[in-house]
C-alpha cells in the first residue's frame, strides 16, 4: 500500500499548527478578516472582469463582453464561496522566537528578511528564498510592524 500524499491530509485550524516550544513566548495571533477577505475578492472580480472585457475586444467579439464579464464575475464568486471556510481558519502566530502558520510552517524570526504588503495580505521572505503568505489581514502595515518589531527584540537578545 502506498503512503498517503501530503497534500490530500490538508487540515487547517489549530490542530494543524505546532505547538510552542518550552519557554516560547506568544505574542499575537493574525487570523484573516472576513471583510478584508470579500473586498480582496471584489477586487479580483473587477480585474478579472475588465481582462475579459480587454481580450473579448482585442478579439473583436464586443457583442460578448457582458456574457464574458458575467463568467469572470461568477468565476470568482464561486470561489470565494467554496473556500472562505479554509481561508479564514488559517491564522499565524507571533511568538518570541518564531512566526508559526498553517500546515506546520515555522519561519524563525532571524530568517526573515522582508515582509511586505500585497493588497490585503503580508509577504513574508526568508533568507533561504522560503516565502510565506499571510492572507487577508485587516491591518497588513500593523502585522508587518508586529513582526519586524519582533525581530528587532529577537535580534538584541541574540547579540546579548
Amino acid at each position: 500500500m502506498s503512503e498517503r500524499d501530503d497534500v490530500l491530509n490538508y487540515r487547517t485550524g489549530p490542530e494543524s499548527e505546532l505547538d510552542l516550544e518550552e519557554g516560547e513566548r506568544l505574542i499575537a495571533t493574525f487570523s484573516p478578516d472576513p471583510g478584508r477577505y470579500w473586498r480582496d475578492h471584489v477586487t479580483l472580480a473587477a480585474f478579472f472582469g475588465a481582462a475579459a472585457m480587454a481580450v473579448l475586444l482585442a478579439l473583436g467579439k464586443a457583442d460578448q463582453i457582458v456574457v464574458g464579464v458575467l463568467a469572470a464575475f461568477l468565476a470568482i464568486a464561486f470561489r470565494a464561496v467554496f473556500f472562505r471556510s479554509e481561508a479564514l481558519a488559517r491564522r499565524w502566530r507571533l511568538t518570541d522566537r518564531r512566526l508559526l502558520g498553517p500546515q506546520a510552517r515555522a519561519v524563525f524570526l532571524l530568517e526573515i528578511t522582508a515582509a511586505r504588503r500585497l493588497m490585503g495580505d503580508v509577504q513574508i521572505v526568508s533568507k533561504t528564498g522560503g516565502k510565506h503568505l499571510l492572507r487577508h489581514m485587516e491591518d497588513p502595515q500593523g502585522v508587518i510592524d508586529a513582526i519586524m518589531a519582533a525581530r528587532a527584540d529577537r535580534a538584541e537578545r541574540a547579540e546579548a
